[in-house]
């Protein structure tokens, strides 16, 4: 087990189970992510976080791209031609180089699966000699190397296909692969023939964890080393602890109510602001989450180029609420709950508690919804029932939370979420055409003043609407070690930081 479990609640969790082993060396990293499987589509993310896996571009904390695999790029005047020109004598992890063949066909895998790579205007990307990948587009796409960087488009190497299907994880990065349990654990050691910076770190591992009340106790307790995204009551005791070091930053993700607009309660503009104005965002932010974190729009301050300064924010006026319902025909029942056309206003809101505040944002949101007289029930459940929810049309409400970093550049998670037809995880039976082509232009735009003026529009026109109603931004916490240094939070989410972490002297 990691180092000496404790917890009786541990055992209980994982009785039966075989997780990694781990011994004192190893850097036990516990987060709440599952490994669902080897596709990259499934659980990119954590291989990237891992470090075990590279993409062709990087970014730093700011967003901006980095080189990774390539080492330049260069994009044709007419902006449809990109060259990569790849990083030399790097290898894969089963000690093959890296080709210009081997990277063109694993994006080309990429492309072909779920991903935001798929939304690119690609047309074809191939091999020029051994260093060079050619990616051509059908039109310009400003966004491209953003899209590169995505955890799903990352690069391995030729025997771990099947054909188009993911067999072993075989990468480039500093830590190699060598076993897996899935769903819930996993095991690197470093690899010797790293191109890049070797790390000080020579083994870690990772263990899923769902119980962020766990996650906490494992902290606490030293049996890991690395604990990611605790709760905030966990925060807040372990903030008074000497046996671990805490670090919180902001990061680019939102807490969100997802509205189905296509439904007969909430199709009119009315009825959806009528929701918000029933929030007390500030309360909520300070109760639950224990930091001032009320979402007055979207986007996070932390996200400088979305988010709009000058945008009036989202209020708190229940009473406001109250007659934007009226004017739409609600009036209040015996049990003061709304009525019209002798149905009840009542609704179910679908949240997940792998983010364990989540569920208690969901009753403080009952509680404030009963107060302009709409009734919730909460199905706290797998995340996986919003996008299925969505997909079959039975959503009604959804509380979620939204990470803008899916790839460093916003645009991406947008034109996943709030493109044509919506997403799963942002608008439903919502559109609006002078948004999309905000979107649309800003995947061609290179001008900066014309890309803001773009980019105000488009959350101009979702504060208008409300297809999602912004609710809170994030503060992302780890509990780690004292006796680890270097240890650090990617706002964007793509490390737990195994590569310059170090064990103090």
């Amino acid at each position: 087990m990691f180092k000496n479990i404790v917890t009786a609640s541990f055992l209980v969790m994982f009785a039966g189970a075989a997780p990694v082993l781990a011994t004192d060396g190893v850097v036990d990293i516990v987060a709440p992510f599952e490994i669902t499987g080897l596709d990259p589509a499934k659980s990119g993310d954590i291989f990237l976080r891992m470090r075990i896996v590279e993409t062709l571009v990087e970014a730093d904390k700011n967003g901006n791209p980095l080189p990774s695999l390539a080492k330049s790029w260069s994009v044709s005047e007419d902006g449809l031609t990109w060259r990569f020109e790849l990083q030399p004598g790097v290898k894969f992890q089963d000690g093959t180089l890296l080709t210009a063949e081997a990277v063109a066909s694993a994006l080309t895998i990429a492309k072909g699966k779920a991903g935001l790579l798929s939304k690119a205007p690609i047309t074809e990307i191939r091999a020029d000699g051994d260093g060079v990948v050619v990616v051509s587009l059908s039109k310009p796409f400003v966004p491209l190397l953003a899209f590169l960087a995505e955890n799903r488009a990352q690069i391995l190497a030729p025997a771990a296909y099947d054909g188009a299907e993911v067999k072993e994880i075989i990468g480039t990065g500093p830590f190699k692969l060598t076993k897996l349990e899935a769903p819930q654990s996993l095991a690197v050691e470093r690899f010797a023939d790293y191109w890049g910076k070797k790390p000080e770190i020579e083994k870690a591992t990772y263990l899923s964890v769902s119980r962020s009340e766990t996650r906490a106790l494992m902290a606490e307790s030293g049996d890991a080393d690395y604990v990611f995204n605790l709760d905030p009551a966990s925060r807040t005791r372990l903030a008074n602890s000497d046996k671990v070091v805490l670090q919180s930053v902001s990061i680019p993700r939102s807490v969100l109510l997802k509205v189905n607009a296509g439904h007969p309660f909430l199709a009119d503009v009315k009825a959806r602001e009528a929701l918000s104005l029933a929030i007390d965002r500030e309360g909520l932010a300070v109760a639950i989450l224990r930091y001032p974190a009320a979402a007055t729009q979207l986007f996070p301050p932390s996200l400088k180029i979305w988010h709009d300064a000058d945008l009036a924010p989202l209020g708190y006026d229940p009473e406001k609420a109250k007659a934007r319902l009226a004017e739409l025909g609600w009036a209040p029942g015996a049990d003061g709950i709304l009525q019209k056309d002798g149905k009840p206003f009542a609704l179910t809101l679908t949240t997940y508690p792998d983010r364990p505040e989540l569920p208690l944002i969901a009753a403080v949101l009952q509680d404030q919804l009963k107060e302009i007289g709409v009734a919730l029930t909460i199905n706290a459940t797998n995340s996986s029932e919003i996008p299925a929810k969505h997909q079959d049309g039975s959503l009604e409400l959804a509380l979620m939370a939204r990470n803008f970093a899916l790839v460093p550049d916003p645009i991406g998670t947008m034109l996943s979420d709030y493109g044509p037809g919506g997403g799963d995880w942002g608008a439903m039976n919502w559109t609006n055409a002078g948004f999309e082509k905000a979107l649309d232009d800003l995947t061609r735009v290179a001008d900066p003043a014309e890309g803001e003026a773009l980019r105000h529009q488009a959350v101009a026109a979702i504060q208008a609407e409300l297809p999602v109603i912004p609710i809170a931004w994030y503060q992302q916490t780890v509990a780690f070690s004292p006796k680890l240094q270097g240890a650090s939070i990617d706002p964007f989410e793509r490390t737990f930081g195994l590569e310059t972490m170090g064990w103090a002297k």
